[in-house]
């Protein structure tokens, strides 16, 4: 005869219902062109670059910058501005040549960190150089004794490259902000 002998076989629980308009799946960030790591992040490190050395190299071709503050005060930041912006560039280069992340959260805080602290300085080294600017083309007319285009074209070089920065510190600030 046969006779029935209970079991008890493992079953396993359904998932729960939820509805996915309430608890959406979480994703991962994907790395956007400008961020460290990536092509568009190395492009704004070149552009940034590229001005600060532009602008270093005009304001030290004249002779008599020294004599004014602010302008030695542009040398000093736009030359800080283009070593770290270069340092940053060979980072993101290697980055992409070995296809990895740069998603590390320390060394995205000190990009972020360095990127603020640069673009202060080169911003505030190019305000202080378009007031002296003014001052010596509209308010002194000294134009004639002095480097006037010169100095505007080196100062609008450093405005120019702090607006490449801005963007960098922006996407890496937001990376932070993200996590």
């Amino acid at each position: 005869m046969n006779i029935s002998h209970p079991s008890v076989h493992p079953v396993e629980a359904p998932p729960p219902i939820t509805d996915d308009a309430q608890n959406p799946p979480r994703v991962r960030m994907r790395d956007i062109q400008g961020m460290p790591g990536t092509l568009g992040g190395f492009v704004l490190r070149f552009v940034q670059s590229l001005f600060a050395v532009a602008a270093l190299c005009i304001m030290a071709s004249t002779s008599d910058f020294k004599s004014v503050t602010a302008f030695c005060y542009l040398v000093a930041a736009v030359g800080l501005q283009s070593l770290w912006s270069i340092l940053l560039a060979i980072v993101d280069i290697y980055a992409l040549l070995v296809r990895r992340r740069l998603r590390n959260t320390r060394i995205v805080s000190l990009f972020t960190i360095g990127d603020g602290i640069t673009s202060t300085l080169t911003f505030a080294a190019a305000c202080a150089s378009a007031g002296i600017t003014v001052l010596i083309g509209n308010d002194l007319n000294e134009c004639a004794r002095n480097h006037c285009t010169t100095f505007e074209t080196a100062t609008a070089m450093a405005f120019i490259s702090w607006f490449a920065v801005s963007p960098s510190f922006l996407l890496n600030f937001w990376s932070l902000a993200a996590r």
